[in-house]
């Protein structure tokens, strides 16, 4: 899968000649300050940047990431190639630091990293506890760390990607412990049953309330579970929006029940 995201691309000078615009630019190239950031095996143009874009290859991030990651035991879990190229989301899983927190309801750490070529994402690493759900997963779950670094001329250093793996771990397991409980055994009212089919599209409002309706959730932790399901089984895993949510739902519900719950947490 990881190939899908490995695919060539160059930089171009974005200029203007006199041949192809009016007579008041000069007959020979004439430098913007521009570049586009072209697919070289599609010859598609994903973006065109200042020249102050330092442009980061999906390919170099995952010959950097994959040998720490799998170091640590995280396998390859999703690749999802988005606009033509423009965006990459690529999660791993670490399968053997299964926490149970419940009957039938474990959950493991993972690593996610975006990067685009179109300025929208930088090198973005996400490192929490995501669902274990079914074969084609969901990126959602508890935000254990984060890291951004911005495509500048300046280098991006990815040399905090091994940190950031290392500590997923620990952190994990300290917000099951404080949060998890909380959301267990509190009950939500009605507002936040709204509040929660806000998070997802109109278009999406009749499957998300025939959800509710066939699992009846009743706590906080219920209601997650519902929006895990409907994510990871009834929307497109392709979609821009569907990661959009995916970042949103567990946020969103873990607010909701310490407010509802009046207890403090850092």
């Amino acid at each position: 899968m990881l190939q899908d995201a490995m695919f060539p691309v160059k930089e171009i000078p974005a200029v203007i000649t006199g041949s192809s615009w009016s007579d008041e630019y000069p007959s020979s190239a004439s430098n913007t300050g521009h570049k586009f950031i072209v697919r070289k095996d599609t010859g598609k143009i994903l973006s065109c940047m200042t020249n102050n874009y330092k442009l980061v290859k999906n390919e170099t991030i995952i010959k950097y990431a994959q040998p720490i990651i799998k170091k640590n035991g995280g396998e390859i879990k999703e690749v999802n190639v988005l606009s033509d190229g423009a965006k990459v989301h690529m999660s791993w899983h670490f399968p053997k630091q299964i926490v149970s927190v419940g009957k039938n309801d474990d959950l493991t750490p993972e690593i996610v990293i975006r990067n685009s070529y179109d300025g929208t994402v930088g090198v973005n690493i996400i490192a929490g506890a995501f669902r274990l759900v079914c074969s084609n997963g969901a990126i959602i779950g508890i935000v254990a760390k984060k890291y951004t670094n911005k495509h500048i001329k300046s280098n991006v250093s990815l040399d905090d990607l091994e940190s950031v793996i290392e500590e997923t771990m620990n952190n994990t397991k300290v917000i099951f412990k404080e949060e998890f409980p909380i959301l267990q055994g509190t009950n939500f009212k009605d507002k936040h049953l709204v509040d929660f089919i806000k998070l997802f599209p109109l278009q999406a409002n009749e499957m998300v309330t025939q959800s509710l309706i066939a699992n009846r959730p009743k706590s906080f932790w219920d209601l997650f579970n519902v929006g895990t399901n409907v994510l990871t089984h009834h929307m497109n895993r392709g979609s821009e929006a569907t990661h959009s949510i995916e970042n949103q739902l567990y946020p969103s519900v873990r607010k909701w029940a310490i407010k509802e719950s009046n207890v403090a947490i850092a």
